[in-house]
This record gives structure tokens, sequence and C-alpha cells, in this order.
């Protein structure tokens, strides 16, 4: 028990920091980047041990759970920055600038993670399901494959079309996916940590 509930608040914390990070837009290795981009990836796999330890019906819980803690986070600082400020402090309009493009972001994450986190789930039950329950990295890189790409394609195109030129979107989208598959392949050992859900039928070998 204790394992799942750090597993879903790290969830739900990355999913919120990746959020706040994706603000600002920077330059590496000659590729434009949303530095939510460098803790994002990590919930994919978080999202495959909830789903093994918890089951499908646990993961699509906890992201539509994240979903709405990323809308009451935009919320809330959308209320701060519209409340009179302290004068003897000061304008703190940065605060205002820096945090008021976060709507459109967050509704492009909640879309994005929603659609690609539940097509995941989906893809990852079917694969142990239908496939093999065996190898368990298989079910990772297979969800993945599809997830990722997808995930990348919807939040850059609603978060940054019509704000950037064409080629720096793609150049967000190319850069996001690589780096998502990168992190995939590191954390994918993190599988074996926890344990298949009791209940599962499919739960018979953890090779």
């Amino acid at each position: 028990m204790n394992a799942i509930v750090i597993l879903v608040a790290s969830y739900i914390a990355l999913q919120i920091f990746s959020d706040v990070g994706s603000l600002r837009i920077v330059m590496l290795g000659g590729m434009s980047i949303d530095a939510g981009t460098f803790i994002y990836p990590l919930t994919f796999t978080l999202r495959d041990m909830v789903h093994k330890t918890m089951g499908k019906q646990g993961a699509r819980l906890m992201i539509i759970t994240a979903a709405g803690f990323n809308l009451l986070m935009a919320a809330y600082f959308w209320m701060v920055s519209i409340l009179p400020p302290d004068m003897g402090v000061g304008s703190q309009a940065e605060f205002g600038q820096v945090l008021a493009p976060l709507w459109r972001l967050v509704f492009a994450s909640i879309i994005a993670e929603v659609i690609s986190e539940l097509t995941d789930t989906e893809i990852y039950s079917l694969w142990k399901e239908k496939v093999t329950a065996r190898h368990q990295w298989s079910r990772v890189l297979v969800s993945n494959a599809v997830s990722i790409p997808l995930d990348s394609l919807i939040f850059c195109w609603i978060a940054f079309g019509g704000l950037f030129e064409g080629a720096v979107v793609w150049s967000i989208f190319f850069s996001n996916t690589l780096i998502k598959f990168a992190t995939t392949l590191v954390s994918l050992p993190a599988i074996y940590l926890v344990k298949e859900k009791e209940s599962d039928p499919a739960a018979t070998n953890n090779c």
C-alpha cells in the first residue's frame, strides 16, 4: 500500500511540475525543447507501475485525478494573479506574466495526457492479455511506442500552434519525442520493482 501511495503521488506531482516547466522553451542540441519534457517522461513509467499494481481501473482513475489537479492548479494560479497586489511589496507583475499563459498549456497537457495515457493503458492491457504476460519490458515498450508520439503531437500543437512558427513547433515535437523515448529506455527496469496485482489472472510470470 505504501508503494502505491508513493507511485500515485509521484505521478501527479510530476504532471504538475512538468506543466509549470513547459512555460519555458530552451535550446538544447540545436533543438527547441519545452522544459517540462525533462521530467514529464517519467510519468509514463510511473503509469505502467501503477497499472501493474492497481490494474487498469486504478490507472484510469489516477490519470483522471491528475488531470483534475492540473486544472485546479491553473485555476488557483489565475485567481492569485488577478488579486490586487500589495503595492508595499511592488506590483509583482512578473507573477502574472509568467503564469497567466498556463491555461493554454494546462489544457494542452490535460488533453494530451488523458488521450495518450488512456491509450497507453489500453495497449498495455491488451498486450498483456492477448499477447503475453511474460517479458514485462515488452508491454512497456509497445504501449509507449504509441502513447509517446501521440502525447507529443497533441500537446505541442495545442500548446504552441499559432504561437510559434511551424518549424519551431515540429522541433519541439521531435525533441520531446526523442527525450521521452530515451527516458523510457532508461527507466524501463523500474517496472520490475513492483509486484503484479494479485487479483490479475495474468500475473503468473514476472519474467
